[in-house]
């Protein structure tokens, strides 16, 4: 019966979860609530890495709490770092463009090798 109780705490103290792929990182925003109903930030990068000793991969976690008082100086810091790339790479003559992964692939109906007879 304990086990349970600490079951139903674990899922009561998870808000709300985000996952951002990134290349060879994996980011995680988990909101998070206190038993007092406080709720605070989990932000952990994921990095999968290859141990030549053993032939495996594992993975490089580091994680950081944001406490509510703390959310908007984060947030504002975060955007102004944010724009300071973009200018600065403005002023490179590069442009900073959000690339977005596709997950289709250009598929021709002919490469298919199906015979539409009729």
């Amino acid at each position: 019966m304990m086990e349970e109780n600490e079951n139903n705490e674990n899922r009561r103290d998870e808000v709300f979860s985000k996952v951002v792929r990134a290349g060879k990182r994996t980011y995680f925003f988990d909101v998070k609530a206190t038993k007092s109903d406080d709720y605070y930030l989990t932000i952990t990068e994921s990095k999968r890495k290859f141990n030549g000793d053993n032939q495996k991969f594992s993975y490089e976690k580091h994680k950081l709490f944001l406490y509510k008082e703390d959310l908007e100086k984060f947030s504002d810091g975060l955007k102004e770092a944010v724009e300071k790339i973009k200018e600065l790479k403005l002023e490179q003559g590069e442009e900073v463009v959000e690339k977005v992964a596709s997950t289709f692939t250009d598929v021709d109906f002919d490469d298919l090798g199906t015979n539409h007879t009729e």
